[in-house]
């Protein structure tokens, strides 16, 4: 095997010109930024919460490139091209990876509410009446989806119009992802709430194969990429992050957060991010393998 690169969490090596393995680690990012911490089991974890979901899109008849696990903390997969000069890709392009990660919200919380608060989201675009105040936690009256880049250094936020010009997409195929985006959510949320679990919010991220046919790929519905809480303390009106979203608020505490942002907006160097403390990685190694425990119910 050959590697081919080295991504946040995971390193990606070549099989054949057909096929990839995943090897997932234990490093976490937030903000782009990878932090200089190893959390015990996460790779395993992640892996094995998304082998779970693939299977679950099988059973549903959901394209997606998995393949196999050839061990706890690997994954084989359907190979497509990368594409980086955006002008090479148009609605006849074959086997590549649609440079896009789909945002789908479901409550109002992290950086979504961010940006209502800074005024660049407007209440009637989660679909509430004009005037209303959006508030933490707010469940939306509809699902909010949105695209941004997924080759950048740091993920942009595009219009529709951008998002479907970048990746070579015309209006029904733009359409078919939302649709299966919504479709991929309606399960996680019938099966999360089994295991009396909200599922917030999440990412997904798309290809087309060798027929130009749409197949889910790289990895979803875990801690890494999705937001969950608890039912229970939700309808007592407490929102648990059960998530790496209590990292993210760990590095908004710090105020690493409002400086590594402050830097982005002026164009100035990015601070390093610092390490957790032992205890955070500690509470953070539990809760990997707690939910992976519960989101699929099976043992660690």
């Amino acid at each position: 095997m050959q590697k081919i690169m080295t991504g946040k969490v995971k390193e990606v090596y070549a099989i054949d010109d057909d096929t990839l393995e995943f090897a997932y680690t234990d490093h976490i990012s937030v903000f782009d930024k990878i932090i200089p911490s190893m959390v015990p089991h996460k790779g395993e974890t992640l892996c094995r919460t998304a082998k779970y979901w693939f299977n679950i899109l099988n059973q549903n008849g959901i394209n997606n490139h998995y393949i196999s696990e050839p061990s706890k903390d690997r994954m084989d997969v359907r190979r497509v091209q990368i594409i980086r000069d955006y002008s090479k890709i148009d609605n006849t392009t074959k086997n590549y990876l649609i440079p896009l990660e789909i945002i789908c919200r479901h409550y109002a919380a992290g950086s979504l509410m961010d940006r209502v608060k800074a005024g660049k989201v407007t209440a009637e675009q989660l679909g509430f009446p004009k005037g209303h105040e959006v508030k933490y936690g707010e469940k939306l009256p509809q699902p909010f989806v949105e695209a941004t880049t997924k080759l950048e250094a740091t993920d942009m936020n595009l219009t529709t119009e951008e998002a479907k010009k970048m990746a070579g997409l015309t209006d029904a195929e733009y359409d078919e992802i939302v649709k299966t985006t919504l479709r991929i959510d309606e399960i996680i949320a019938k099966e999360a709430a089994k295991r009396n679990l909200i599922h917030c919010d999440g990412k997904k991220e798309y290809a087309y194969d060798k027929e130009r046919k749409l197949m889910v790929i790289d990895t979803f519905g875990t801690l890494d990429e999705d937001r969950w809480w608890d039912a229970e303390e939700y309808a007592k009106g407490n929102i648990v992050e059960l998530s790496k979203e209590f990292v993210r608020q760990y590095y908004r505490e710090t105020g690493y957060h409002k400086a590594l942002y402050d830097a982005r907006e002026k164009g100035l160097p990015e601070p390093d991010i610092p390490a957790l403390p032992q205890e955070i990685v500690d509470r953070v190694s539990k809760l990997y393998v707690d939910m992976y425990e519960r989101i699929t119910g099976e043992k660690f």
